[in-house]
């Protein structure tokens, strides 16, 4: 039984194929075109998932989309009457799209795969709920979504248990934490829905210190986590930006414009919005607690990729254990849409694995053979080695323990948008260099951007004040407090000042804060991985590594050899692992195209 999800159309389309109730293949499109966030129709993404399968089109048995259109289309006519006419040029920008495809949906999939059967539709936080339940490891659980919005809904909540899942309640458009996250994302210089996680890691550089006035002014905050958000201040209902002069002259000035200097302001700003954010959050976990009295929760939506808020959940809130979607934001809903059908429509029962979740380490894209490396090395003429199988990880541990940035490309693709070890570029933790070299040489991003750390499962509490496993990189921990060390008084100190004090005995991972966006490795999931963490510790004690997706700014995570060497080529990494080839910068030809790519590539 093959059942083939979707999601397309609004931002990070992607395909996940569920072959007998089990999630056997996922991408997002913006991997294979080269695109972030690719919104168009995900065929590369489902031309893999069903070449891994062995199948084509003709062999699916269900083809289910993660939204209703009509619903969605519904609401875009309703805010649009309720703002005209003022929003008449947004509307006229919207229309040929939804007039063209997006109403016609069924049409457009039937079309693109030359399928002749009917198409399922779920709702969107249908589909975020089954992403969250069906593959965490829980038989029983809450479940929480909050996103931006999808049709109606902006949040929702209820619990699973086995094969059923009931939603219980929805908050509705316009009332959206997603959506004020994002206005915000917008009015600090960030693109919606691509720079929410800047916002996030701009925070720990300001003070909450407008956090009095976002609630007096722009938003509501009810008991329970529902909000009214404050419309005479956004712009979003009918126009083409997230907020409006009133926004403007409340925070004193107007939106940072794009690279233009970060100043105090935005910093403040990010601040308060995210403790808001948080309290949010923490005040929805509580309610659903009451309402559900269930020990375990499940999260997915955009907003549940905010780590920070994930980790005040689990410190903080009701529940003892918590799960979280890897791929929670739109991506994430092709997988739910497609369990949603083999449990919900066919009723088909679930096994949950104990103590396991089903995701397989969210490790469900392509994979490329030593033999399919080396050919591509080889018909390029571009010079490698062969690792020996017994001391692979060793010599990789080596190499980044030497104080080498090391890109690996290693196993299937991960799906969702972190990096876990198998599109990742690796660095030394110790180093206090390594932030501002990663990030200025290889990621060309914004010097504050902290990195994460992979840790060995069973050693993360030696380094973090938490003993819970993380394999997807979406909960935030403190730093053991003795491996801290003390930092001048913030007043006077700009983010580049502030960046050149050792915070702690591994300041490449260690944030503003003190606060760390911890992935715990399991031999399991990540053997591969697991070992060359564990080889870093022989050679320097410390069973930590620097973690960073496979990318430069602007660009998707890389996906085949081709994309993974050419990153190598454009940034200043010193090391790249293929699989079992390994090769040094300093032997490769000259790539004569950089400067110029990066140069178009800044002004991105």
């Amino acid at each position: 039984m093959h059942i083939l999800g979707i999601s397309a159309f609004y931002h990070d389309s992607a395909a996940c194929l569920v072959k007998d109730g089990k999630v056997f293949a996922a991408a997002q499109e913006e991997r294979f075109t080269r695109k972030k966030h690719d919104p168009r129709f995900p065929g590369n993404a489902i031309d893999y998932c069903l070449k891994e399968a062995g199948i084509t089109s003709k062999d699916l048995n269900y083809v289910v989309f993660y939204d209703k259109p009509f619903l969605t289309f519904e609401r875009l006519l309703l805010s649009y009457l309720t703002v005209a006419p003022k929003g008449l040029r947004s509307w006229l920008e919207a229309m040929p799209l939804w007039l063209g495809k997006k109403l016609h949906i069924a049409k457009v999939i039937q079309k693109e795969l030359d399928f002749d059967k009917e198409i399922l539709f779920t709702e969107h936080h249908e589909a975020h709920a089954s992403s969250a339940f069906y593959p965490s490891p829980f038989k029983e659980a809450a479940i929480l979504t909050i996103d931006g919005v999808g049709e109606w809904a902006t949040a929702s909540y209820g619990f699973g248990k086995g094969k059923e899942i009931n939603l219980l309640k929805e908050l509705h458009f316009p009332d959206s934490l997603g959506l004020l996250y994002s206005a915000f994302t917008y009015f600090t210089g960030f693109k919606v829905n691509s720079g929410e996680y800047k916002l996030m890691g701009l925070a720990p550089y300001g003070e909450p210190c407008y956090k009095d006035l976002i609630l007096k002014e722009l938003i509501d905050v009810k008991q329970d986590g529902s909000i009214r958000l404050n419309l005479s201040y956004f712009d979003f209902l009918g126009g083409l930006r997230m907020t409006n002069k009133r926004f403007s002259q409340l925070f004193s000035g107007d939106p940072r414009k794009p690279e233009a200097p970060i100043t105090k302001r935005e910093m403040d700003i990010a601040a308060s919005i995210q403790v808001i954010t948080e309290e949010i959050v923490l005040n929805m976990a509580n309610h659903v607690y009451k309402e559900t009295k269930l020990k375990n929760l499940c999260l997915a939506g955009g907003v549940a990729l905010n780590c920070v808020a994930n980790g005040r959940v689990l410190r903080e809130g009701p529940f003892e254990k918590i799960w979280i979607q890897p791929a929670a934001g739109d991506a994430g809903g092709a997988l739910g849409a497609a369990l949603s059908v083999w449990h919900r429509y066919l009723n088909e029962e679930r096994k949950t694995p104990e103590e396991q979740d089903s995701q397989r380490g969210s490790y469900l894209g392509p994979v490329f053979s030593n033999e399919e490396v080396k050919i591509f090395l080889k018909n390029n003429q571009y010079p490698y080695h062969l690792l020996p199988k017994k001391t692979r990880a060793y010599i990789i541990a080596k190499q980044i323990a030497s104080g080498k940035i090391l890109g690996y490309l290693a196993g299937r693709m991960e799906f969702g948008p972190r990096a876990l070890g198998a599109r990742s570029i690796l660095g030394d933790p110790r180093s206090q260099e390594t932030q501002s070299v990663m990030n200025l040489k290889i990621k060309y991003r914004e010097s504050f951007r902290p990195f994460a750390p992979s840790v060995i499962k069973e050693k993360v509490s030696e380094y973090f004040e938490t003993n819970e496993p993380s394999p997807y990189m979406l909960l935030v921990a403190k730093v053991k407090k003795e491996r801290c060390f003390s930092q001048p008084s913030s007043n006077e100190l700009g983010i580049l000042e502030r960046l050149n004090f050792k915070r702690s005995d591994i300041p490449a991972v260690t944030h503003l804060d003190y606060s760390a966006r911890v992935q715990t490795v399991s031999q399991k999931d990540k053997p591969d991985y697991y070992s060359i963490i564990s080889e870093f510790e022989k050679l320097t004690g410390y069973a930590v590594l620097v973690n960073s997706s496979f990318n430069v700014r602007g660009e998707p995570i890389v996906c085949t050899p081709e994309d993974t060497y050419k990153c190598f080529m454009r940034t200043k990494i010193d090391v790249l692992v293929m699989e079992d080839c390994i090769l040094y910068k300093e032997e490769q030809p000259p790539w004569e195209e950089a400067e110029e790519w990066k140069n178009d590539f800044i002004l991105d």
